[in-house]
């Protein structure tokens, strides 16, 4: 005997691992219930089965069916004295030709397509409000014009306290129109400069009217862009 298992516990010991090594035994037969002969499969025994018809309780009959029998003739409404064969006809010659729908054909081979809706029509200048100043233009220059009114306003009444006086329109042409007049004096003359310039007195002369040309286009320049001027009175 080993010293390790005595002799008290030895039968106990054999008899666990006896009994838990048959729950992990794999080899030979099954241990499995056998079926019985009697319990055999039978035909159609796994087609779903309708449940039984109930019969009639308290007498009561199923509901008749709506459907009205062969028999029954039904009721016959006011026949009208209308010959719908003219009206046709007559409505078929008075009625207008119906328009060709427009297509568009891009390939040789005869695709063809919608022309409404191909990108081609001109639909958006036939709007409305085409061509119509928005209502924000209008009203941003209406508010410029506002603005412009009170920004003379309050210029006249600089004015009046500093003396000083607006130039009309018709002053304001004038002296455009004499300052062009003196351009084209100085411009005349600018031209008949000779080609060569060998003096100085030609020099000079020349640069005096370069000088006088640039000025004289200046001030054209100044009262082209501006429409109102004021002037100190004398």
């Amino acid at each position: 005997e080993h010293p390790s298992n005595p002799p008290a516990f030895k039968q106990p010991v054999k008899y666990i691992t006896e009994k838990n090594k048959a729950q992990w035994k794999t080899m030979g037969p099954a241990k499995v219930a056998v079926p019985s002969p009697k319990n055999f499969l039978k035909k159609h025994s796994k087609e779903p089965k309708l449940p039984e018809r109930k019969k009639e309780q308290d007498g009561k009959k199923p509901p008749t069916l709506s459907v009205p029998p062969r028999t029954t003739r039904p009721v016959m409404a006011i026949q009208s004295k209308k010959n719908f064969i003219n009206t046709n006809a007559v409505a078929a010659v008075t009625a207008s030709p119906k328009k060709p729908q427009p297509l568009l054909v891009d390939r040789r081979q005869g695709d063809k397509y919608l022309l409404e809706t191909s990108g081609l029509v001109p639909k958006y200048i036939k709007k409305k409000d085409y061509g119509v100043t928005p209502k924000y233009v209008t009203q941003r220059s209406e508010e410029k014009m506002r603005a412009q009114r009170e920004y003379e306003a309050s210029i006249l009444e600089q004015l009046k306290k500093a003396s000083m006086k607006q130039l009309s329109d018709e002053e304001r042409e004038r002296i455009l129109w004499g300052l062009k007049k003196n351009w084209d004096e100085v411009y005349r003359d600018f031209q008949c400069l000779p080609v060569e310039i060998d003096t100085i007195p030609k020099r000079l002369h020349k640069e005096k009217l370069e000088s006088e040309m640039k000025r004289l286009e200046h001030d054209i320049d100044i009262i082209e862009k501006h429409k109102v001027i004021y002037i100190a009175k004398e």
